[in-house]
């Protein structure tokens, strides 16, 4: 019978673009106020991309050097790559083959597309953990990478979504631990497909018999759609059930978690999960007020700054934990 390997988190990074868009930049852009999106949001700011310089996959380039650099490894020494992104360079190929490229590895390694949105870090995530539990790899480069601000209605109809969302990168190196107590302890994916429309892009769809004249015809299908209610409603209840499923298969409870790394959604999601757990506030990271809703890069930004702030040290208990849309919900639990 094999034996199953334990993954680690060797490296953590990640990048964000250098230009800062605040709140007040958005006033000249649509009806809205500073003090509207930071109540309902919590965003001060956020950063966008900027033309000729950013790319989906070399922000994703950028957080994994950093990780690589962490890690001690050299681009050679990857085996696999995920690639989490709703907002890949191309519509196809992948934004995997082209951070391949980006990194300048020469091997013909493995690297796919995940595409679960705001959980598909953590999708990605366990896909790789499951790949060196296996034996089949010992380090996998997992990047999770979005540039939202091109594909955002800036106009007052867009209010609601566009205030929320930014542009950024992270990025984790994982290899097989010889450390038996480290690692990636157990992850957790859920989906529930009922509830896809409920936060969507539709538009361009390959069930269109000319997808190019539909978005001609209604280019205001190409920007997202979110229908908040639901969407908050639906977070606030799977985010502690993920994150408790985690614990009881480990053993713990949440006062065991040194720190809570959630989807930077919103504020108020996050502040009502960590007083769901009884969690204080230095153990829920937050920095949705600088970046704003980063989807698939959110989890990794956030791990790789509670990290470079020192608020994970080696032995701590973290929890990784995402909802979004699909809707699908995950978690992930770290023996740092």
């Amino acid at each position: 019978m094999s034996t199953l390997h334990r993954s680690e988190i060797a490296g953590v990074g990640h990048y964000v673009p250098d230009r800062v868009v605040p709140n007040a930049d958005l006033e000249q852009l649509m009806e809205t106020t500073d003090a509207w999106i930071q109540e309902r949001t919590g965003i001060r700011e956020r950063r966008w991309f900027e033309e000729g310089k950013d790319t989906t996959a070399n922000m994703g380039a950028n957080a994994a050097r950093k990780a690589l650099e962490m890690a001690g490894l050299q681009p050679d020494d990857v085996q696999l790559i995920v690639f989490a992104t709703l907002s890949p360079d191309y519509l196809f190929p992948g934004s995997g083959v082209l951070l391949q490229r980006e990194l300048g590895i020469k091997a013909h390694i493995p690297a796919f597309d995940v595409r679960n949105q705001c959980s598909g870090f953590i999708y990605a995530l366990s896909m790789a953990d499951q790949f060196i539990k296996t034996g089949m790899y010992e380090t996998a480069l997992v990047v999770g990478s979005e540039i939202h601000s091109s594909g955002l209605d800036k106009s007052t109809r867009g209010r609601a979504v566009s205030v929320i969302f930014g542009d950024g990168a992270g990025a984790v190196l994982l290899r097989r631990s010889t450390d038996e107590n480290r690692g990636i302890l157990s992850t957790h994916l859920h989906s529930q497909g009922e509830f896809a429309e409920e936060l969507i892009t539709r538009e361009p769809g390959s069930n269109r018999d000319n997808r190019v004249q539909v978005v001609l015809d209604k280019p205001e299908d190409m920007y997202p759609y979110m229908n908040g209610q639901q969407v908050f409603k639906h977070a606030v209840t799977r985010f502690p059930e993920v994150i408790k499923e985690a614990l009881d298969q480990n053993g713990y409870q949440a006062q065991d978690i040194d720190m809570l790394i959630p989807h930077q959604a919103n504020l108020r999601i996050t502040q009502y999960v960590g007083q769901k757990l009884g969690l204080s506030e230095d153990k829920v990271f937050s920095n949705i007020q600088r970046y704003g809703n980063t989807t698939a890069a959110s989890v990794p930004i956030a791990l790789s700054e509670a990290v470079q702030e020192g608020r994970i040290k080696r032995g701590d208990l973290v929890c990784l934990a995402a909802f979004g849309s699909g809707f699908t919900w995950a978690s992930a639990l770290v023996k740092w």
